[in-house]
């Protein structure tokens, strides 16, 4: 990161994180938080712009099939097509001097390595919300029904991602923290 002192006049006393000087990907296991974490982080930068893997993938209306789904090839390619565009918009995003926030499950290193290759020169930073699976269990269960994801490997999917990350991520603990605290936790981590 370039030191503040060197920073023209009208980027001192801006995070770190702002105005396109960084990219930041937030991933962990469904109903960690990361919707809502993204969009507050978003909310705190003077520019920046979210961007929700979900809604990216469902950009494929017609012959969509979800990451777990089958036929499991077609399911991988769509997967690929999503990891690359999100790198693409947050690139020209970027570019344009407004921080990415990418809100997406990224459950392996293979495909932490597309946004590794695609913007670790741009700044990418990694975030891993990590709460307790049982937590992420009962969040899910909270949701509006048409909002909830089946899945019932939290854990394993956390140990995955920890072999995947390691400490090439952030991991935010989230499971006692409000959504607030988490954003104040990461904002304080990585914003100076």
């Amino acid at each position: 990161m370039t030191s503040a002192d060197s920073l023209p006049e009208a980027l001192r006393g801006i995070s770190a994180l702002d105005n396109g000087r960084s990219i930041l990907l937030v991933t962990g296991p469904p109903a960690a938080g990361k919707s809502t974490v993204t969009r507050m982080l978003a909310e705190t930068l003077n520019r920046s712009a979210l961007l929700d893997g979900d809604f990216v993938a469902r950009l494929v209306v017609n012959g969509y099939v979800w990451p777990l789904g089958e036929p499991a090839d077609e399911a991988a390619r769509q997967v690929a097509l999503c990891n690359q565009n999100l790198c693409d918009l947050a690139r020209n995003i970027a570019t344009a001097g407004i921080t990415p926030v990418i809100d997406w499950i990224v459950p392996d290193r293979e495909q932490f390595d597309v946004f590794t290759s695609a913007l670790g020169g741009l700044g990418l930073c990694t975030v891993v919300l990590a709460p307790d699976p049982a937590v992420c269990v009962e969040r899910n269960l909270q949701r509006d029904e048409r909002e909830r994801f089946d899945f019932d490997d939290h854990a394993g999917l956390l140990a995955r991602m920890g072999d995947a990350f390691g400490d090439d991520a952030l991991w935010v603990d989230s499971t006692h923290l409000s959504a607030e605290e988490t954003v104040d936790r990461i904002m304080g981590e990585l914003g100076e």
